[in-house]
């Protein structure tokens, strides 16, 4: 069974629920029963792509190899040709990468947040987000959450302060019927202005955080106990582009 690990930041959003309880039986949930494929790759391309300026012809090869399930492999093809497209509009003048940084939740859990890349662009700085779920993107209180705690992130940091916070969106738009022929809609890309997005109050956040924080050491000590291995994973930080059941958006079938 995988190990109950500290989430990322977007994580922490995409699987808090209001109450401890509900919260804690999703962390155990998502451990029992860990996704079949995750993003890794993307998030090395974008790098490869944007950072080290390797051509696109390459990074698609790379994944054509290294990638050996057929419908794996063309999900991820279907978001290398919009992250192209996307950054060939935007043109930047230069693109750097950032370090990772912390959260603190309370109690002790530090959540790690890897920025991807700063970019400029016609002397304006942008610091995007890239969501590669294919359905069930953050929204609504969730998303609220993650772009207030994200804020907070960006502006200790000198750096990122005055940079334009996008959320990069390469998720399938939800329509209420397809044509048969319909059936497996493309990805789009949809480019949100975190500007848009309402924060949570501050009252709010510290709520949100302590209903988190509460359900996960509820797993920690249920997933514990069924393995007889107490505490593990409660203090061990996560790397969010490292394969675990945290990546939970679980292929589309073909």
């Amino acid at each position: 069974m995988s190990k109950l690990k500290v989430p990322s930041v977007q994580h922490l959003a995409r699987n808090w629920r209001n109450t401890p309880e509900r919260t804690c039986r999703k962390l155990v949930s998502l451990v029992e029963n860990p996704p079949i494929f995750n993003y890794n790759p993307l998030f090395a391309a974008v790098r490869d792509m944007l950072v080290f300026n390797q051509p696109y012809d390459e990074i698609v090869e790379g994944i054509c190899r290294g990638v050996k399930r057929a419908d794996v492999r063309g999900n991820l093809l279907g978001v290398l040709p919009l992250i192209r497209d996307h950054f060939a509009s935007v043109a930047p003048d230069f693109v750097q990468g950032i370090d990772r940084r912390y959260y603190s939740i309370g109690r002790g859990l530090m959540v790690p947040f890897d920025p991807p890349l700063l970019y400029g662009a016609g002397g304006k700085l942008t610091f995007p987000w890239f969501s590669f779920w294919r359905s069930n993107p953050l929204a609504d209180a969730r998303l609220s959450l993650f772009v207030t705690l994200v804020d907070e992130l960006l502006a200790d940091d000198p750096d990122l302060a005055a940079a334009d916070f996008q959320i990069l969106d390469f998720s399938v738009p939800k329509v209420k019927r397809l044509k048969a022929e319909q059936s497996k809609p493309p990805r789009q890309l949809r480019i949100i202005d975190a500007r848009d997005i309402p924060r949570v109050s501050e009252p709010t956040k510290l709520e949100m955080l302590t209903v988190f924080a509460e359900g996960y050491f509820m797993a920690v000590a249920e997933l514990s106990a069924s393995t007889g291995r107490p505490g593990e994973g409660q203090t061990r930080e996560r790397d969010p582009r490292q394969a675990d059941f945290f990546d939970d958006d679980p292929l589309t079938p073909s």
